[in-house]
């Protein structure tokens, strides 16, 4: 091996043309980017939406609607979602803990029962809402109910 025999690595460098290397270069003077005009400028910016004086997006579209700043959200969990768990892990307490870890909801979410699908399994319930047909129907079972 010697000197004049290397050659960069596959794919190390680029094939581009270099701009503001002089008139000669092909990009040289203007360097590609026009004659005069803030964009030609050194330390030009545009603000984030501006579109040259034209009314833009963000101030066209209409805007409608409310969104409470005290709104809080809930994960449901459906009755036949219990059931399942309670089959499959053999489960009669069913609580924060077991939801998080089983997959069905996070440890920051807060959990709201639903009363969809059937309930077969006397359980003890621990969540932050219950709908009334819910709780119906995990107390027909002979089930309890406990809010956080």
């Amino acid at each position: 091996m010697k000197l004049n025999t290397l050659t960069p690595a596959e794919g190390s460098t680029k094939n581009r043309k270099r701009i503001g290397r002089g008139t000669g270069s092909g990009r040289g003077g203007t360097s590609t980017r026009g004659h005069k005009g803030a964009k030609s400028r050194s330390g030009y910016k545009s603000k984030i939406g501006f579109e040259g004086g034209q009314m833009p997006l963000q101030r066209r579209v209409p805007k409608f609607g409310f969104k409470s700043i005290n709104r809080v959200e809930f994960k449901p969990v459906n009755l036949d979602t219990l059931q399942a768990l309670a089959e499959q892990f053999n489960l009669t307490a069913i609580n924060m803990e077991a939801l998080v870890s089983h997959g069905i909801a996070s440890k920051n979410d807060n959990i709201k029962i639903l009363g969809g699908g059937e309930l077969k399994a006397k359980l003890d319930v621990t969540a932050h809402q219950f709908s009334a047909s819910a709780v119906e129907a995990i107390e027909k079972l002979g089930g309890t109910v406990n809010k956080i």
